[in-house]
């Protein structure tokens, strides 16, 4: 049977992939000129760079058995570690679960809270919880108070989503928080050793995150600049319109896969299911900015923060900065050290943007380089022109997901299904990480690989 995929990101080329090997005709649609959605590369002082999603979560399998299937080795990030800019200093970021602290010693000794803030995180105040969905940020403070919101949790959390710990829904973005605190306090003997102790957290590609597009795209069609303008009802499947108004073209399928962004998903879905296409319009999402940077490596030379130890910083928005991040990519990725290495050079990134900053990408590149030259200066003494610098946008690239967000997912499948024919996934549904996103992304495929066999009889 013959399958349309409306999304060339890495949700829709792995669904793509599955049903082709379910034996299904199978095209991929894709507004953009280039496949990968947020993964995407540049070249940067004559090094190729991710200037999307630079890793993945190694310890969520989704992502790392894909790249084995395709013959992509992993490589791990180097022993570096993160750092937290606030109150005035780089300091160590203490052992926690997504911001919670997990050691009251360890937190006092990297000096990220002020003493108060400390003291009131030292007593942890468990009250009843019946289990019920509420923002990570009104979890926590209730129980360590605002200052670990503001300092350790926003900027973890903020770093995944670009939104807002008082918006988000601990259910469908920590769920593990959520899972623990149902049961008790959260700072307990037990939880001083990590679950997966030893296993790396993350892990990357040689070749850049860009290589699992490469790779899965070789092996399917790809339309790319195909903007899907409408989806309809036909008597015998669906039907999409294709292209520009002034040359639309009518493909008829069997079935759909949208694995789009919530905003044209909603589009698409107006008159074949206005339920869902309700729930999607709701869903916000936020735009960010990466600033990829070269410099020599000269420049750098002698400065204790480029030393290798540091993989880069974090930034608390209470602490009002222009940038939310910096990763000093040659010290986080041998990879990229080894390349700047042959160029004089070495890479750091720097991103911007979070829920509600909109304007941020209205911006010159000139003056979002100069930005985060100046926080760079700031937090370690850097004074430097780069030798190069690439700007990438993402507009609307992270859905948000709010309190309640698993029933609205769970809305619009139902909805979707309704139709026949039709799955979605993507960033909107499971969670934002590269292994969540294919996660969604088999499963979708799966769903409709089983409706298209019931469709075919015995």
């Amino acid at each position: 049977m013959r399958v349309a995929v409306v999304g060339a990101g890495i949700g829709g080329l792995t669904a793509a992939r599955d049903l082709v090997a379910a034996g299904h005709d199978v095209v991929v649609l894709e507004a953009a000129e280039v496949a990968g959605g947020k993964l995407r590369r540049a070249e940067v002082a004559g090094v190729a760079l991710d200037v999307g999603t630079e890793a993945m979560l190694h310890r969520r399998p989704e992502g790392s058995a894909l790249a084995a299937d395709l013959g992509l080795p992993l490589v791990h990030p180097t022993g570096a570690s993160s750092r937290i800019w606030t109150r005035g200093s780089l300091r160590r970021l203490p052992r926690s679960l997504m911001g919670v602290p997990l050691d009251p010693d360890d937190l006092a000794a990297s000096g990220v809270l002020s003493p108060e803030g400390l003291a009131r995180a030292r007593v942890e105040r468990v009250e009843p919880w019946d289990g019920e969905d509420v923002s990570v940020g009104e979890l926590v403070a209730a129980r360590f108070g605002d200052e670990v919101v503001d300092r350790l949790v926003e900027p973890l959390l903020g770093g995944v989503y670009a939104g807002h710990a008082r918006r988000l829904s601990v259910r469908a973005t920590v769920p593990a928080l959520a899972d623990l605190a149902a049961r008790g306090p959260l700072v307990t003997e037990g939880a001083r050793t990590a679950p997966g102790a030893g296993t790396p957290v993350f892990a990357g590609l040689a070749g850049g995150m860009t290589s699992l597009v490469d790779a899965l795209a070789a092996g399917l069609v790809v339309r790319t600049g195909a903007t899907v303008r409408e989806l309809v009802r036909t008597p015998a499947g669906l039907a999409l319109v294709v292209g520009p108004t002034t040359a639309p073209e009518r493909l008829e399928v069997d079935g759909v896969v949208l694995a789009v962004p919530p905003a044209p998903a909603s589009r698409l879905l107006g008159d074949l299911a206005p339920r869902a296409a309700a729930e999607l319009a709701g869903v916000e999402t936020a735009s960010t900015v990466v600033v990829a940077l070269a410099l020599a490596a000269a420049d750098v030379a002698g400065l204790g923060s480029y030393d290798g130890s540091a993989a880069g910083f974090l930034v608390p928005p209470v602490d009002g900065r222009a940038i939310k991040a910096s990763t000093f990519s040659f010290a986080k990725w041998e990879h990229v050290r080894a390349a700047g290495a042959a160029e004089g050079v070495v890479h750091l990134r720097t991103s911007l943007g979070r829920l509600g900053e909109e304007a941020t990408l209205q911006r010159d590149d000139a003056d979002l380089v100069a930005d985060s030259l100046a926080d760079l200066r700031a937090a370690t003494g850097l004074d430097a022109r780069p030798v190069d610098a690439v700007v990438q946008r993402w507009g609307g690239a992270l859905p948000q997901y709010a309190v309640g967000h698993l029933d609205r997912v769970a809305r619009v499948r139902a909805a979707v299904a309704e139709v026949g024919g039709l799955v979605v996934c993507g960033a909107a549904y499971d969670g934002v990480g590269v292994p969540a996103v294919i996660g969604s992304a088999h499963r979708a495929a799966g769903e409709l690989a089983e409706d298209l066999r019931g469709r075919m009889g015995p």
